[in-house]
């Protein structure tokens, strides 16, 4: 399945308002009174089949859908959106909230925005011309209730926004009671790709679209100390045998039948080699390919490092319940220190200079759409 989402006039800025209906839902008295709130734009469609074939949407709209086009479009502050941009995106908080925090917060966003737009435009200027398919929506989770897009980044406090997630959906009443493996083995919540293409278009224009981020030496860090220095019946045995195979001399046949005690320079041997043994993983792959930031127009760009304010903001956006805040447990081996930039320092300080340029080389794209200063001084 291929579906192509044309861009219309680039918007340089999180819409300051939301509309909680979509494009195929009837106006609300919010949308009419919210003066700041942005039009929602037609999608062009081209199927691979009929390269000529659109779908037109305004003309397939009802007389009141057509009205509120007509309204919005003569609001002062109207503006057509980026495609993948969503019609109805972030709300502002209760007026309580409207302090000089949460103007800080939503700068901050304006700010992440514009840096990853500015690194897709230089480096990724053939992206936006890209269809979109189900490949590229396939670690993106969909909470329908309040119409949120989380795209899935491991190591990045991905277990408990899933739980976030399932407690926004009426899954669970409280974060602290879902499992680690109902998180990340049960079906409960759906992704993206499992929709037809019209309910992937559909979602991608009128959610709210969110990532969250990691500085990629520490994330790196955190899925090799998660992945290979505890016992783990599925990295050890595909992952830990084919590298300690190919890059430790003389491995003892214990090793090498077991998988287990692979090494962080082997590990990363394995990860810069272009005829690596097994394939790429979604716990260290790069940011830019899990969630194709260049093709898919984010609302919201929170970070790791940033969690706690990150995240709670983004809740009170979509209106989320007021005792609902981000979990604060770590999610697993939770009696050992979680990975920080010192702890970081520690492993990479196993390597070479040039393994290490090489790895920064490799997650370069994540560090300069995500602002990321690098992390060691030798860098070039």
């Amino acid at each position: 399945i291929k579906f192509s989402i044309r861009p219309q006039q680039p918007h340089n800025d999180l819409p300051p308002g939301s509309s909680q209906d979509g494009p195929f839902k009837a106006a609300t008295e919010r949308v009419t009174r919210d003066l700041s709130s942005r039009a929602p734009r037609g999608l062009s469609l081209r199927l691979p089949q009929d390269p000529q074939a659109q779908l037109n949407v305004g003309a397939r709209l009802r007389p009141r859908q057509r009205r509120r086009r007509l309204l919005i479009k003569k609001m002062p502050a109207a503006a057509a959106l980026r495609a993948n941009s969503s019609a109805g995106t972030l709300v502002r908080p209760a007026p309580g909230a409207l302090d000089g925090r949460w103007a800080s917060l939503r700068e901050t966003q304006r700010e992440r925005k514009r840096v990853m737009r500015e690194a897709c435009s230089k480096y990724r200027a053939s992206s936006s011309r890209r269809a979109v398919t189900p490949r590229h929506v396939s670690r993106i989770f969909v909470e329908d209730r309040h119409r949120v897009l989380y795209c899935e980044v491991p190591k990045a406090g991905c277990s408990n926004w899933k739980r976030v997630l399932m407690v926004l959906a009426g899954l669970a009443s409280s974060t602290a009671d879902i499992q680690h493996n109902t998180v990340h083995y049960g079906s409960a919540l759906k992704r993206l790709d499992t929709f037809d293409r019209q309910g992937i278009l559909h979602r991608l224009s009128t959610y709210t679209k969110m990532l969250f981020v990691r500085e990629p030496f520490e994330r790196l860090v955190s899925a090799f100390r998660d992945k290979f220095e505890h016992p783990n019946s599925y990295y050890h045995p595909v992952f830990g045998k084919a590298i300690l195979a190919r890059y430790r001399a003389n491995a003892s046949r214990e090793a090498l039948r077991t998988g287990s005690g692979v090494r962080f320079p082997e590990f990363v041997q394995y990860l810069l080699d272009v005829h690596r043994p097994v394939g790429m993983d979604i716990h260290w792959d790069h940011v830019s390919r899990l969630c194709s930031p260049c093709l898919i127009d984010y609302d919201f760009v929170g970070k790791f490092e940033s969690m706690e304010d990150d995240a709670n903001f983004f809740l009170s956006l979509i209106h989320a319940p007021r005792n609902l805040t981000f979990p604060r447990f770590k999610d697993r081996h939770s009696e050992e220190a979680r990975t920080t930039a010192r702890i970081t320092h520690q492993y990479f300080a196993q390597l070479s200079t040039l393994q290490r340029q090489r790895t920064y080389d490799f997650y370069y794209m994540d560090y300069l759409m995500f602002n990321y200063s690098k992390p060691f001084a030798d860098l070039y």
